[in-house]
């Protein structure tokens, strides 16, 4: 059966918004289904990543949106998290996509760069005509990202890097990589660089035979003796704590991107239900089991919307914190993961075909909850805010 996505609302969120917030949802709600919802279902199959809406969705304002200058969009937050819940409705790996582009590359050369690299970069980046990776995680450091091994040293007017990364969102369709790395000359201080990924020594390998975010480009990125100019230091990066707060923009933006992976689960499992008939030829939907499950899910996409607009709202008067963060991505990634599993059980052996999208939303968003920050950690970073007490 055909099922065109109705959209999800209990209380009337929309009224909570404002014109250009319903706006931005609408406009990404109509591209995400004119363009990608027509062809996601073969990409996944084939582990293929839509390059063909890289340059639409930068026309559109997609990437850096709520940077402001440069070319950027300058969307408020909410504004951001609304396109990012329509993005990731259509897919977790195309919302992965343009958060790295944005909150992970953009992000750090709008705060921590020069003037000079603001200017070089952020307009190609926001029209989608140079593309970004983010290298943090490594393969031996990802929960713990303190004890990277990638190494900078600065040689004359250059820095030679030397490291390696992993798990790697675009990174081999990448133009540059903001590479976080250890300067040995400066005490092993964490710092940022942006390495254009033709340098020598610069190799990116894809990550192959994944059962999650196939639709995305996954790749592990190795440095050897990669020399760069010392203007391609991001200056203002100094410490754990530059990285992190990339990390933030990012986790805001799935907070919000996972309530529409939830709502896309919703949606085809009521619809289903209300159509599948069985015993005495009525709709699974009149079963009380069915109902229950259901209401569990509107019910808490609904406190995930609340919670993700409250951050939204504190984010846009500066007050959002790290553990607000948290919480809303903690929260709403493991309620839509529940949402996933709950609709494929309501369509019982139908729910693994992907006539249907629940099986490949239920896939990415067992990668979604471990990626930038996994459930436990943020659990404990708000763990260490309540209490007062670090558990790491």
């Amino acid at each position: 059966m055909a099922i065109k996505f109705k959209g999800v609302d209990f209380i009337e969120f929309d009224t909570l918004l404002n014109d250009d917030e319903r706006l931005v949802r609408d406009n990404t709600r109509k591209f995400i289904e004119e363009n990608l919802i027509p062809i996601i279902e073969l990409c996944n199959r084939e582990g293929r990543f839509p390059k063909e809406l890289i340059k639409p969705m930068g026309e559109l304002g997609f990437y850096g949106a709520s940077l402001k200058g440069y070319g950027c969009a300058g969307m408020s937050a909410v504004e951001y998290g609304l396109m990012t819940q329509e993005l990731e409705r259509g897919d977790s790996g195309v919302r992965s996509f343009v958060s790295v582009q944005s909150a992970l590359c953009m992000y750090p050369i709008h705060t921590f760069g020069s003037q000079e690299q603001k200017q070089k970069y952020l307009p190609r980046m926001a029209l989608g005509e140079t593309l970004g990776c983010f290298g943090l995680t490594e393969p031996d450091a990802g929960s713990n990202p303190g004890a990277m091994r990638t190494r900078a040293r600065k040689d004359g007017d250059s820095y030679v890097l030397n490291g390696e990364k992993m798990w790697i969102t675009s990174g081999s369709i990448a133009d540059i990589a903001i590479i976080w790395a250890k300067v040995e000359n400066e005490g092993n201080l964490i710092r940022g660089f942006i390495v254009e990924t033709y340098r020598p020594g610069f190799k990116a390998t894809d990550v192959h035979g994944k059962l999650s975010l196939r639709a995305s480009v996954t790749s592990s990125l190795s440095l050897q003796d990669v020399r760069i100019p010392s203007e391609n230091l991001l200056p203002e990066s100094k410490g754990l704590k530059s990285p992190l707060s990339c990390l933030d923009q990012a986790r805001y933006g799935i907070a919000w991107g996972a309530i529409g992976a939830a709502m896309a689960c919703y949606d085809c499992a009521l619809q289903y239900a209300q159509f599948r008939k069985q015993f005495r030829d009525q709709p699974i939907a009149s079963h009380q089991l069915v109902q229950e499950k259901l209401v569990w899910m509107i019910s808490e996409i609904t406190k995930a919307q609340l919670l993700a607009l409250q951050v939204g709202r504190l984010k846009d008067r500066g007050k959002a914190k790290p553990w607000h963060i948290s919480m809303a991505k903690r929260n709403n990634v493991w309620m839509a993961l529940e949402c996933a599993r709950m609709a494929r059980d309501i369509l019982g052996a139908n729910g693994i075909a992907d006539e249907y999208p629940i099986f490949r939303h239920m896939a990415n968003l067992e990668s979604v909850k471990t990626y930038e920050g996994t459930h436990d950690i943020h659990a404990l970073i708000i763990g260490e805010h309540i209490t007062g007490l670090a558990a790491f």
